[in-house]
């Protein structure tokens, strides 16, 4: 499968604008773990596009991303992709044995608290956020609860990167596609 199948597969199966705008937020963050590590871009970034291309169908943790995965199955997709994106959800008991996997697991809530941080600035772009504004939202409970700081810790430990680089890291890569994400 190549990018251009893997959007196709996305959109088909997601029509909700910031699932997609997440998808591609995370594809950013992958590509660019790809590159630091000296791994296929390519691969990691089909890999992040498509974790929750199943989420809006089936959102149930019973489903999501099990639906996903005999999806992906079926379309012949390598199992250490799909078991990388079963990994991005602990509740599924997937471990996470490869660095892409660790990256995935990574980046995932990573991304989505970024943006968290984007909207509450007044200018509501990325570009205004500093792993400095990052951090203080993080140790700020209330702000965007959903958003387990537990697995955002764990996330770059897995991955043996310190925490003040990985949020550069995933923050500078949501920068480089801020238009795509309306950000």
């Amino acid at each position: 499968m190549n990018r251009e199948q893997a959007y196709q597969l996305l959109t088909e199966y997601t029509q909700k604008d910031n699932l997609i705008k997440h998808a591609l937020a995370v594809e950013a963050a992958m590509r660019a773990y790809a590159r630091t590590f000296g791994e296929d871009e390519e691969v990691w970034g089909i890999v992040g596009l498509l974790h929750d291309f199943d989420y809006e169908r089936y959102p149930d943790p019973e489903d999501h991303p099990f639906k996903g995965a005999e999806i992906l199955r079926a379309r012949g997709l390598p199992e250490e992709w799909i078991e990388a994106i079963l990994g991005h959800a602990d509740h599924t008991g997937v471990p996470r044995r490869t660095r892409m996997a660790k990256a995935l697991y990574a980046v995932d809530e990573l991304c989505g608290f970024i943006t968290a941080v984007a909207y509450v600035r007044p200018s509501k772009k990325i570009a205004d956020v500093t792993v400095q504004s990052v951090k203080k939202k993080f140790k700020d409970k209330a702000f965007a609860r959903q958003v387990s700081r537990q697995d955002m810790i764990r996330g770059a430990e897995e991955l043996g990167v310190p925490l003040d680089e990985h949020i550069e890291r995933v923050l500078t890569a949501m920068q480089g596609i801020a238009d795509r994400l309306g950000l």
